[in-house]
C-alpha cells in the first residue's frame, strides 16, 4: 500500500517510528514532514496529507500530533477524507469497517508507540463492511444542511 504520513513538532519522533515500520511492513510511505521538531501549525500538514490521501496519490493517510485532535480537524475540512483519531485497535479496526476511514489519527503525547503499531496494524488490515455502513459513509462527504 501507499501510505502518506505527516506530523506537527510534537509528533515527529512518533512519525519516524511509524515511518520505518510500515516500511518494514512492505509499504510504500510518503513523509510529509516536518523533518525536525521545531516548531510548526499542525493545520498546514493536515492539509496536506488530507491533499495527498484526496487526489489519490496514497491509499492511506497517517496524522500525528500531540493529541492527535488538532490533525485530525485539520485532515477532516477535506469531504474526500475520512479520519478517525484512535487509541487503540479496536477503534483503528471500527474506523475502517463502519466508517471507511482512509485517514488514522494518533497524539504522540498520549499514544505509545508499541500502540501506535498496534493501531496501525489494525486500521490497515480491516476492511470496509459496506452494507448498512455504506449510505452514512456516502452522507460523510456529502453533507446536507
Amino acid at each position: 500500500m501507499r501510505i502518506a504520513i505527516a506530523s506537527d513538532h510534537a509528533a515527529v519522533d512518533l512519525k519516524a517510528t511509524l515511518r520505518e515500520y510500515l516500511i518494514e511492513q512492505g509499504h510504500e510511505v510518503a513523509d510529509l514532514g516536518p523533518e525536525t521538531a521545531d516548531r510548526v501549525d499542525y493545520p498546514d500538514y493536515g492539509y496536506r496529507l488530507a491533499s495527498v490521501v484526496a487526489e489519490g496519490t496514497a491509499q492511506f493517510g497517517v496524522a500525528l500530533c500531540g493529541s492527535g485532535i488538532g490533525i485530525s480537524i485539520a485532515v477532516n475540512r477535506d469531504p474526500a477524507c475520512r479520519c478517525a483519531l484512535v487509541s487503540e485497535p479496536l477503534s483503528a479496526a471500527l474506523a475502517r469497517e463502519h466508517n471507511d476511514a482512509n485517514v488514522i489519527a494518533m497524539g504522540a503525547r498520549l499514544t505509545g508507540e508499541d500502540m501506535a503499531k498496534a493501531c496501525l496494524d489494525a486500521f490497515l488490515s480491516a476492511e470496509f463492511g459496506g452494507g448498512r455502513h455504506a449510505g452514512r459513509v456516502e452522507k460523510l462527504s456529502n453533507p446536507v444542511f
